[in-house]
């Protein structure tokens, strides 16, 4: 966003900028043309007076040199010719004699007089003359001056009525630099003040971007630590942090500070909710615990007590658990053996599998497996794929449980001989389980969801050995790990006969 702030601001400016800076430009190099001219026919009109006076080459010679024009040798004057003479009064010949009388009508040519075109006889010249002769005779005929162009620049001719029958004409020559003087530094100064204009945008445009990103990439922030489970985190929307973002932004900021607080209000219900729910079991369990003490002796008596407290035990820990604020959460330590926490709660279902008649097995857990997971987490996973072959399959139905132990992973089997999955995929899909009475159809998304936490997965298949549905627990040790496959069979042919 910031630079795309300051792409535009450099584009805006640029075209402004040439949009008033071009016609400027081009405006300066026409002022200093028209004031090369006005300042040659300001010196061409300071000779009015003096030939309006006399027409002698001597007068006239002495008042062109004291103009800075004539000093720099770029004036001229073109006297008229003498009625009857052919020469302006007082002028003479070289060599003393009179001077040489012109031909009725005609004009001089580079310096000679030839057949006249023009209507003006003209007579002899003081200065450099840089024009020609039918250009003269055309500025003293049409009455008004005259721009010629001649070698290295113009010359202006403004003509001079020297009486009410004669008209002289005077020459300024105007060189080209002189048209062009300044403009170069004009147009510098004009570039100058186009890149300043440029650059103070930019500045704008990234203090601007700045504070625009800036208050963006401090929302994200929250809303990232937010999604981390930090539930304190707010959006500054006063102070320092907040000094100049935009209107939009505080709005999103102000939205993300309610969205923060519903969610805390929620959780928090939540938590209540879970901890009057937990509550609710109470009474019912106290029934389960005095029926269950009144069944005498016997494997089944003991493990149904066991269950009793163990489910009491449970409920305690929902209710601490939800009641407990947050931050005063004790830490707990993560990672457990998975072999000892399977072999537990395989006892513990062996005796319920004892009774309905289903034959089991269970193999790899005899070594220590580490897995970074809570024991309780685990065992409740383990829990939730035994409870399934329980709830799923018909009594007396064979099942297996296999750990197996690699470099980057740990992945339990769990196998039966009953009929497998009808819809893998919506079995792994939450709440979309369809077991029957007293399915949440909750369990394979917990168990999915503690696999995930570790980097692995769940799977779902068939059992190659017992011919049911075989789930496939993978539970990932290092996070540089790859997936083990779990291609290795173990022959239950003398447990379980085909």
């Amino acid at each position: 966003m910031r630079w795309a702030l300051i792409k535009a601001a450099v584009a805006g400016t640029t075209m402004v900028a040439l949009a008033f800076l071009i016609p400027l430009g081009l405006m300066v190099q026409q002022t200093a043309r028209d004031r090369a001219f006005i300042a040659a026919e300001r010196q061409a009109a300071a000779l009015g007076p003096a030939l309006a006076i006399t027409t002698d080459q001597d007068a006239i010679s002495r008042a062109v040199a004291s103009t800075d024009a004539g000093a720099q040798g770029r004036m001229a004057v073109h006297l008229p010719a003498v009625a009857g003479t052919g020469a302006a009064p007082g002028t003479a010949a070289a060599g003393g004699g009179p001077a040489p009388t012109p031909a009725p009508g005609a004009t001089r040519k580079g310096g000679d007089w030839g057949a006249s075109t023009g209507t003006v006889a003209l007579g002899s010249s003081i200065g450099a003359v840089r024009s020609l002769d039918a250009d003269v005779a055309t500025a003293a005929s049409q009455g008004r001056s005259y721009t010629v162009h001649v070698p290295g620049g113009y010359a202006l001719l403004q003509p001079v009525a020297v009486d009410t029958a004669r008209v002289a004409v005077v020459e300024v020559y105007v060189d080209d630099g002189d048209l062009t003087r300044g403009v170069s530094t004009a147009w510098l100064v004009l570039s100058l003040v186009a890149l300043a204009l440029v650059a103070i945008s930019v500045l704008v445009a990234d203090r601007m971007g700045a504070r625009i990103v800036a208050s963006a990439r401090s929302l994200a922030a929250a809303a990232r630590s937010l999604g981390g489970g930090n539930l304190a985190v707010r959006v500054p929307l006063d102070g320092k942090q907040a000094d100049g973002s935009p209107e939009e932004l505080r709005e999103a900021a102000h939205a993300f500070n309610s969205m923060a607080d519903r969610v805390v209000h929620l959780l928090a219900a939540e938590r209540e909710l879970a901890a009057d729910l937990s509550h609710r079991l109470r009474t019912p369990l106290t029934v389960l615990r005095l029926n269950a003490a009144s069944l005498g002796e016997g494997d089944a008596a003991d493990a149904t007590r066991h269950a009793v407290s163990q489910l009491e035990r449970e409920v305690d820990q929902i209710i601490r658990s939800a009641r407990r604020a947050p931050e005063d959460a004790p830490a707990v330590t993560v990672g457990c053996d998975a072999a000892e926490v399977i072999r537990e709660r395989v006892g513990f279902w062996s005796a319920l599998a004892e009774d309905e008649g289903r034959r089991w097995q269970l193999a790899g857990a005899e070594r220590p497996t580490p897995v970074p997971v809570q024991r309780g987490d685990l065992a409740a996973s383990v829990d939730a794929l035994l409870g399934n072959v329980f709830r799923h399959t018909v009594v007396g139905t064979a099942f297996s449980v296999d750990v197996l132990a690699t470099d980057s992973s740990v992945i339990v089997l769990v196998g039966d001989a009953g009929p497998g999955f009808s819809d893998p995929d919506a079995a792994l899909q939450r709440g979309q389980g369809h077991g029957g009475d007293g399915s949440t159809g909750l369990g394979l998304d917990i168990v999915r969801k503690l696999a995930e936490a570790t980097g692995g997965d769940l799977a779902l298949g068939r059992s190659a050995v017992l011919g049911g549905a075989e789930i496939r627990l993978r539970l990932q040790t290092r996070p540089d790990g790859t997936p083990a496959r779990a291609s290795r069979r173990r022959t239950r042919s003398s447990l379980f006969p085909r």
